[in-house]
């Protein structure tokens, strides 16, 4: 038996109405918050929270010697349409060059790293 369910997953950043907005371009849903902490509701019911965190450092990818902390797979039916549209809204390429891959890696606009991934 379970002990708890999963209620949202926070990311950390800069500026959490921002991220949110970027987030809610890629996945849809609805954006509600203020300054300190914005909720992103998905279809499907499931939260993702984006919280102010003053001297924020994004993570590097990859680096052996620094964690990633964590990252989102996305899952899309077409690679190519979903990676322009990302990089449009702002996402940075960080591993994409190995098209034969089901997965290609970027980051968002505060630096944490996600996967689009035709899995």
């Amino acid at each position: 038996m379970a002990i708890a369910e999963l209620g949202a997953v926070v990311l950390d950043c800069p500026d959490p109405r921002a991220l949110a907005d970027f987030y809610a371009s890629v996945l849809g849903g609805s954006v509600e918050g203020d300054e300190e902490w914005v909720d992103l509701k998905v279809p499907g019911g499931r939260t993702l929270a984006f919280q102010a965190a003053p001297g924020f450092v994004p993570p590097q990818w990859p680096a052996p010697d620094h964690s990633q902390q964590f990252h989102l797979d996305l899952t899309v039916r077409d690679l190519d349409a979903a990676e322009e549209k990302v990089v449009a809204l702002g996402a940075k390429p960080l591993d994409t060059e190995d098209r034969s891959r089901t997965f290609r890696v970027y980051a968002d606009p505060a630096g944490h790293p996600f996967c689009l991934c035709a899995c």
